[in-house]
């Protein structure tokens, strides 16, 4: 599957921010960060990356200064 299609764990944005979770979960629940749920009952949370790429874009935050390479 090329790159671009796979989605994005919470985890991972928070590693690529240098941010806990729970700021990220902050990000999602006031919406500023596009996110969608995936599995049954709870299941987990995904960020598409073109999703997470538009929220640097909108802060500013060049993709060089993040932790991990998209």
């Amino acid at each position: 599957m090329p790159q671009d299609l796979t989605a994005l764990q919470v985890k991972d944005v928070a590693a690529a921010l240098r941010k806990h979770s729970s700021v990220i979960y902050r990000e999602i629940q006031s919406g500023r960060l596009p996110a969608y749920r995936v599995g049954t009952g709870r299941g987990t949370i995904r960020i598409a990356r073109r999703a997470f790429r538009e929220y640097l874009a909108a802060r500013g935050i060049p993709a060089s200064e993040l932790a991990v390479s998209l």
